[in-house]
């Protein structure tokens, strides 16, 4: 097992839910990692995102995040922060679970060494495939975050000759058909 994961938390179809997947490919797509690096589009995990994270050196999160700050802001979460909130009652099985997982692990002595949550504050969880404007524009620092946080932990990070941007699957208008079952 590979002992760092960086990972994107979200549900692309719902507008700036879908933003740590958003992160995590365009990171992937710019950068360069040492073989000790696994990036991941983590979706919505719930409980099992236990075995994701148990016995990795590091873990980096990216998520949409609610806060009272503007959208676009980036938070950032150290694991001692995500432990000293109380797990709220799950509302259903694909609720996320960082909390539970994290105290889980550390029951088990299998929890991460470090632990990074990458959050954007949303705007929009509407329907669609788009980020919001806020949320967009924060994508260079998330991704920014994540490279620094690599670099003083002493990854080996190198930007990429030929990178994208950001012209993913689910970020094209699909067309008017798409629209009109409001899909994107």
């Amino acid at each position: 097992m590979k002992p760092i994961l960086i990972g994107g938390i979200g549900n692309v179809l719902l507008g700036d839910d879908g933003v740590g997947p958003y992160v995590v490919r365009l990171l992937e797509s710019r950068y360069e990692f040492g073989n000790d690096v696994e990036i991941v589009d983590l979706g919505t995990p719930a409980l099992d995102l236990l075995h994701r994270i148990s016995g990795r050196n590091v873990v980096i999160l990216v998520d949409c995040v609610a806060s009272d700050q503007p959208p676009g802001s980036i938070v950032l979460y150290r694991k001692e922060d995500i432990l000293r909130i109380a797990p709220t009652p799950r509302l259903d099985p694909h609720s996320p679970a960082l909390s539970e997982c994290l105290l889980t692990a550390e029951m088990f002595g299998t929890g991460p060494c470090n632990v990074l949550l990458v959050g954007v504050v949303g705007q929009s969880l509407e329907p669609g495939c788009q980020l919001s404007p806020a949320v967009r524009e924060a994508v260079e620092s998330a991704i920014e975050a994540i490279v620094l946080e690599l670099r003083f932990l002493g990854c080996s990070v190198e930007k990429k000759a030929i990178t994208t941007n950001g012209d993913f699957w689910w970020t094209h208008d699909r067309g008017p058909a798409a629209r009109a079952l409001g899909t994107v």
